[in-house]
């Protein structure tokens, strides 16, 4: 299954590039004919969704099996005194530090 995907991926990309490259022919006929662009032909169009298409099938196939994502069990484990201990967050130089030494000096 691992190689389908992996040839889905790669049809995807080469039918969105040829999509591109269709568009972009596209509207350099409508400049040399000096037509007005009001939107592209319905097969580039539809080529770039199914090309879109296949290479998102084919990205998630060959991204693996997805896991359920369960925050609960991991924090089962934990007490509620943990739970929201931080230490990253602390922070022991701050400014209360000098204004309390500040306040010392004028009462002192």
């Amino acid at each position: 299954m691992a190689g389908s995907s992996h040839l889905c991926v790669l049809f995807g990309i080469i039918g969105l590039a040829h999509s591109a490259y269709s568009a972009a022919q596209h509207r350099s006929y409508l400049r040399l004919t000096e037509q007005e662009f009001t939107r592209l032909p319905t097969d580039i169009f539809v080529q770039c969704i199914i090309s879109l298409l296949l290479t998102c099938y084919g990205v998630i196939n060959v991204a693996g099996k997805f896991r359920e994502i369960r925050a609960t069990v991991e924090l089962e484990a934990r007490s509620m005194d943990t739970l929201c201990n931080r230490p990253s967050f602390y922070c022991f130089s701050h400014r209360g530090q000098v204004l309390h030494r500040a306040e010392e000096n004028q009462h002192g």
